[in-house]
C-alpha cells in the first residue's frame, strides 16, 4: 500500500513549487499544451515515442504495463490525424500508465476526461491516425527545445511540463 501512497503524493506536485525548488535542474516546455485527461497532476519516469500521424505504437506501448511511466509522444506537432482516442487511454489506465503527453492530437476528449489519467497534448481532431506501425520508441525526443529522454523524470500539471536535465 506504501508504493501507491507515495505515488500519489508525487502525482500532486505542483511544478511551479517544484521549479522553485530545483530551478535550472529542470527544463521547463514553453509551448501551451491542453491539459485532456482526468488527472490534472501526473509525473512518471519518462518513455517515447517518435512517430507522426501513425499511432500503432503508442497503441502497442500502452498496451504495456507502464509502472506509473508517462508515455511522451512527438508526433511533430500535427492536429491532422489523432495519436491516441479513448480506448487507447482506458488501455494504459488498466496498464498503470501515469499519462501521456502527446506533442500532437487525441480524439474523444470527453472520454479522456473521466479517466484516471494523466494527458496533455496540443488538441484534438476526430481522424484516425495510420496504423502502420512507423516511429521509433524509446529514443530522445526533442519538444519546443527541451530534450525527453527515456528514464528521466517529467512532472505536469494545468501550469505546465517540467523535465529533469
Amino acid at each position: 500500500m506504501a508504493p501507491a501512497a507515495e505515488e500519489q503524493s508525487v502525482s500532486t506536485v505542483n511544478t511551479a513549487d517544484l521549479y522553485d525548488e530545483r530551478g535550472d535542474e529542470l527544463a521547463s516546455v514553453a509551448l501551451q499544451f491542453q491539459s485532456l485527461g482526468g488527472r490534472s497532476h501526473f509525473s512518471g519516469p519518462i518513455r517515447t515515442i517518435r512517430c507522426f500521424q501513425d499511432n500503432a505504437l503508442v497503441k502497442s506501448t500502452l498496451a504495456t504495463p507502464g509502472n506509473g511511466s508517462v508515455l511522451v509522444v512527438d508526433g511533430g506537432g500535427s492536429l491532422g490525424t489523432a495519436l491516441m482516442g479513448d480506448m487507447i487511454a482506458e488501455s494504459a489506465v488498466a496498464n498503470g500508465w501515469a499519462g501521456v503527453v502527446i506533442h500532437g492530437a487525441i480524439r474523444d476528449r470527453e472520454a479522456i476526461a473521466r479517466l484516471e489519467l494523466g494527458v496533455k497534448a496540443l488538441g484534438s481532431n476526430p481522424r484516425k491516425s495510420a496504423k502502420a506501425g512507423a516511429g521509433e520508441v524509446d529514443v530522445d525526443v526533442v519538444v519546443d527545445g527541451v530534450t525527453f529522454r527515456p528514464g528521466a523524470m517529467v512532472w505536469c500539471d494545468p501550469d505546465g511540463i517540467l523535465v529533469e536535465r
